[in-house]
């Protein structure tokens, strides 16, 4: 569809893509091992036959089918998917420097035809490839096949990749043909997309916000939007009723920016005594999580990128970082991210002196008129 062929209703659109890396972290492994890739493959602590305290750092797609995920205990994974003799689960605990390396080779794949390119995480990017296409989506979706094909043939991983004129909806549809998927989705066709889905599958829309939907018989996000914006309200609150119209009218953020804002809202927690039970530590910065977003809340601010800093014994300290299409105040939403970033990222074997959350890239609606207090390190 391109030129003067093109509908009035999606001219003058962005075209936003968004690329998500297929079970990073276990396909990196895989690779660089040689393993089976039907075989599940669980990377974590030592699962010691069922009594370790550790936790799982990711998993493969063949794992997932047994109900292993990020942050579980490692006990649990076991009982679920036990290791050689008695199932098929192997077990690994990570190759350190094996992830940014492969990051890094795709992201330079990916940065080359965008206009405007923003790395969300390790194995996430939004790319703003309008000039690129010349605004013509068929040639946008094209694109985005190359791109596929050419991750794989020089990286050896697969990607998914969604296509649409909004963050969010660009985050939506990588996920939906998963694994070595391309979706698109047109701006005149956002309203169609969200007919009988689930509310859970919108980013930012945790169990809990669901649930209280549910008690009220919507489960479905045109079942929540026929509602209209008043009404919704009424049961969910005001912000995001309007948020959530705003999805789906796909009116919500286009911007594609490497630029992250300094100012940000943290807490950390330094441990009495450096801590090797995983839990414990995953406790903590649970805590840390509610209260950044009590504060957030308080001052009537919201953001999209979620840190968690891990500081070992010996005071090395790594910051992880992932952001989300839009800013949200949501505590279910960031307090999973957080969980999921540390679970990925520490190293199980190392005692940790201090935990620490950030959320940052902050917003504030227009709606609110509060002071921002923030805190800078």
């Amino acid at each position: 569809m391109t030129g003067d062929q093109a509908p009035p209703s999606i001219l003058n659109e962005r075209i936003l893509v968004h690329c998500d890396l297929d079970a990073f972290f276990a396909s990196v492994e895989i690779l660089h091992r040689d393993l089976d890739p039907n075989r599940p493959l669980i990377i974590g602590s030592d699962p010691k036959g069922g009594r370790g305290r550790g936790i799982v750092s990711t998993c493969n797609y063949a794992a997932r089918a047994f109900g292993i995920r990020s942050a579980m205990p490692i006990g649990e994974a076991w009982r679920r998917c036990p290791g050689a003799p008695f199932g098929t689960g192997h077990y690994i605990s990570g190759t350190r420097g094996l992830y940014s390396r492969a990051s890094r080779k795709v992201m330079n794949l990916l940065r080359e035809p965008a206009e405007h390119f923003e790395k969300a995480g390790i194995d996430e990017a939004y790319l703003d490839i309008t000039q690129a296409v010349e605004g013509d989506w068929d040639r946008a979706y094209a694109l985005c096949r190359d791109l596929q094909k050419s991750i794989e043939a020089k990286v050896g991983l697969t990607a998914s990749f969604g296509i649409a004129p909004t963050r969010i909806l660009a985050k939506m549809s990588s996920e939906i043909n998963k694994p070595k998927g391309i979706f698109r989705m047109l701006p005149d066709e956002t309203h169609e997309f969200f007919v009988e889905r689930s509310l859970r599958d919108v980013p930012g829309i945790g169990p809990k916000r669901a649930t209280q939907l549910a008690e009220w018989g919507f489960n479905t996000v045109d079942e929540a939007y026929e509602l209209g914006e008043l009404a919704l309200g009424r049961i969910a609150g005001e912000r995001f009723a309007s948020w959530l119209i705003r999805v789906v009218d796909g009116a919500t953020s286009k911007e594609v920016s490497p630029l992250r804002s300094r100012k940000s809202i943290g807490k950390e927690h330094t441990f009495s005594q450096d801590k090797s039970d995983q839990e414990q530590v995953l406790a903590t910065l649970k805590s840390l999580v509610e209260r950044v977003m009590l504060k957030a809340r308080t001052i009537g601010v919201a953001g999209r990128l979620c840190e968690v800093k891990i500081r070992y014994t010996g005071f090395e300290t790594h910051t992880h970082g992932r952001s989300i299409p839009v800013a949200m105040d949501d505590l279910d939403v960031f307090s999973r991210l957080a969980e999921r970033l540390y679970a990925i990222n520490v190293e199980q074997n190392r005692p940790i002196r201090l935990i620490g959350f950030r959320l940052g890239q902050l917003d504030m609606p227009s709606t609110r008129q509060a002071k921002l207090l923030l805190e800078e390190e």
